[in-house]
């Protein structure tokens, strides 16, 4: 993992200062990570400094390498997914960023396959966005054209360069 960039460092929220907070849900799967206070595009909501290494993927767990996973260890765990997310998850960078102008009380959310290859627990998506993938099972399963619509990190796009070149192969054999 490595370090946060000197150009969100001027951005990291004071440690003191509450600006995400959980919201525990009535039924399963319901809790959410929400702004408090509004965020502009590009803004840093979180940096992730907690990140430690987890032998094994689980719901719980963040892909930050072809064969790399990490547990957040804080709050943003609560991030949900959504095919329109809130925000990015930088994990070369290791901060959450404004993906677009953000209302205080709206949920952070971000693209699961965005850093996941292949999800630990696949599932119906509800996030009622245009482009809904309407499941959700990890950046494997996507098309290139479908993936370039996302913002994704780096090693997603080397594992679907190389899924990419291996299919052609196959097919030219």
């Amino acid at each position: 993992l490595t370090s946060i960039p000197q150009v969100y460092t001027s951005q990291l929220p004071k440690p003191d200062t509450p600006h995400l907070q959980v919201h525990l849900g009535t039924g399963p799967y319901s809790a959410r990570l929400v702004t408090l206070k509004p965020f502009k595009a590009g803004q840093v909501l979180a940096a992730t400094p907690n990140l430690a290494p987890a032998p094994t993927k689980r719901y719980t767990t963040v892909q930050v390498g072809k064969d790399a996973h990490a547990e957040l260890n804080s709050d943003l765990v609560y991030m949900n997914h959504s095919c329109d997310p809130s925000a990015v998850l930088d994990v070369r960078h290791r901060v959450v960023v404004a993906r677009r102008d953000m209302a205080h009380g709206e949920g952070v959310t971000f693209f699961y396959p965005s850093t996941e290859w292949e999800m630990a627990q696949p599932f119906e998506c509800w996030c009622g966005s245009p482009n809904c993938l309407k499941v959700v099972r990890g950046a494997k399963y996507m098309d290139k054209a479908t993936l370039d619509k996302f913002a994704v990190s780096e090693h997603i796009l080397e594992l679907a360069a190389e899924r990419d070149s291996s299919d052609a192969t196959a097919s030219a054999d």
